[in-house]
């Protein structure tokens, strides 16, 4: 027989970590399922060879694209999902991406549900992943009445200066908001006691320490110990979703562990295994009453897939750059325009100093040319790094399937001007600070045969909204066809604006919680 709990979470990332530490309290029995283990400290986790270039921590995975060309995605199955390898650079999203936004590759649709109504769970959320940062400073941040819970990481001396000298020539640079378990001192160097001790090893790399606010870290360790109604099965893969009769609850959880199938039952099952498994399980559940898919009567399972438009640059100077812990400035002037163009740029953001490692396993014929007596040491230690990001706008077509038995992911870009003009400005502005740099593409951010747009920041392949025809799940993120099936991941995402959208993820999982509360 199979065994029953009150709550089954489908996935231990940002969302369903969130959502299951805020309904733990309640006593109710929750099942937490995830396919992977727990992700090894070893001293690799700090080896930009292992962590990049050999893409140690990713699933051995082979998809295909719309070109028919096979790819190892960029997914990562652990404790913590995606999370554990995160940059935890935590944005709200702007009042204005709630709103529909006109790009130059078209409409940015508005949310059925607008700011206001995920503010207190942004408050909630910073508070829950030691969101470090400042109020005031982002010319763009939507408005908050609490500040955040912790001072913002200090800058480096050369990031520090790289931030006055923009504010000279007139732009906004702020403190990026990250989620960080960093005692600092008023210098910012870390206390004694501190977890976090400010190493190079921060953005993209599993943290050694669990300095990291990830969601094993700040929601699933944490609970496990205060909460013995709550259980996590490691290894447990959920092949399928099962429907009564009727079609309208999920009645079984097919798992497959340890070389065995087993079946759990539950009131209710929330999926929270990031947008792209999420969509690919409600595929796989097709039944006879469901025969497109779980909940895919609209057709639209799957589609609408978004990531950002990215681009990791190295800005390479005739100046050393000797910082260690990079990741602490961000910029959004040209978030919805700029003097020069009238459509939204993006986002602009410094990530982890470029390791040695990292530039050797890079395609580097066109480097070359401008470097080809230059150390890749002494490329490192003349670099600065940025994030540039820009808003992907949803389409119908781009979409994960499954084709001819294998997971088929096809992808165009919606909105390519964007990321090009927002490169042309940072070039623009490092010249007018007096910091000309050549800036050179890093393709390998996240894993040698997939470039950073694959996979990363995967949203909107289960959207919300009130119209069943158009959507998946109504504005409690329930799925329409299915009275007991939630999604809390980024599925649910109508649009992606153009910051990280981990914070509005977790915010939306813990509001998701307060209305399964009611329920349970």
């Amino acid at each position: 027989m199979a065994e029953h709990y009150d709550l089954i979470v489908v996935g231990s990332g940002p969302g369903g970590a969130a959502l299951s530490q805020r309904l733990a309290p309640t006593g109710k029995r929750v099942l937490i399922l995830e396919r992977g283990g727990y992700l090894p400290r070893e001293e690799d986790n700090w080896s930009a060879q292992a962590v990049f270039v050999d893409g140690k921590y990713q699933a051995p995975e082979t998809w295909t694209n719309a070109s028919g060309d096979s790819f190892s995605p960029a997914l990562h199955y652990y404790v913590g999902g995606n999370s554990k390898v995160y940059g935890a650079a935590l944005f709200r999203l702007r009042e204005r991406d709630f709103d529909e936004v006109r790009h130059a590759g078209g409409v940015s649709p508005a949310w059925p549900l607008k700011y206001d109504a995920f503010a207190p769970y942004y408050d909630a959320a910073e508070a829950l992943f030691h969101v470090h940062g400042q109020r005031g400073e982002d010319p763009s941040e939507p408005p908050s009445a609490t500040p955040y819970p912790f001072a913002p990481v200090k800058h480096e001396p050369k990031i520090a200066e790289l931030s006055d000298r923009l504010e000279g020539i007139g732009l906004r640079p702020f403190h990026l908001p990250l989620g960080i378990l960093l005692d600092q001192k008023e210098d910012g160097s870390p206390r004694p006691t501190s977890v976090c001790m400010r190493c190079s090893a921060f953005d993209g790399f599993p943290c050694l320490l669990n300095g990291k606010a990830d969601a094993q870290v700040v929601c699933i360790d944490p609970m496990l110990a205060a909460h013995r109604n709550v259980t996590l099965l490691t290894g447990a893969y959920v092949s399928q979703l099962g429907t009564d009769p009727s079609g309208r609850r999920v009645d079984a959880v097919y798992v497959e562990r340890e070389g065995k199938s087993e079946i759990y039952t539950a009131n209710t099952v929330v999926v929270a295994g990031g947008a792209l498994s999420a969509a690919l399980l409600q595929l796989r559940s097709a039944n006879a009453q469901h025969p497109d898919g779980l909940g895919n009567g609209s057709g639209q399972v799957g589609r609408n897939y978004m990531r950002h438009d990215m681009s990791i640059v190295m800005a390479v100077m005739r100046h050393d750059n000797a910082t260690v812990f990079q990741k602490t400035l961000a910029l959004s002037d040209f978030y919805f325009g700029s003097d020069d163009w009238d459509y939204p740029l993006g986002l602009i953001q410094m990530c982890a100093k470029s390791h040695t490692d990292q530039i050797m396993g890079e395609a580097l014929p066109g480097w070359l040319e401008w470097l080809p007596e230059m150390p890749f040491e002494e490329v490192a230690r003349h670099s600065m790094d940025f994030w540039l990001q820009a808003e992907d706008l949803p389409h119908p077509e781009n979409r994960v399937r499954y084709k001819d038995g294998q997971v088929h992911l096809d992808l165009v870009q919606t909105n390519p001007e964007a990321l090009k003009h927002l490169k042309r400005k940072l070039e623009k502005m490092l010249s007018d600070i007096g910091w000309p740099a050549v800036l050179l593409e890093r393709s390998l951010y996240l894993g040698k045969n997939i470039p950073l747009s694959g996979t990363a920041h995967q949203a909107g392949t289960c959207r919300f909204g009130v119209d069943p025809a158009t959507s998946v799940l109504n504005l409690d993120c329930r799925t329409h066809e299915v009275d007991n099936l939630y999604v809390a991941d980024a599925s649910f995402f109508p649009s992606i604006g153009a910051v990280n959208p981990t914070l509005t993820i977790i915010a939306n999982a813990l509001r998701v919680a307060d209305i399964i509360r009611d329920r349970l």
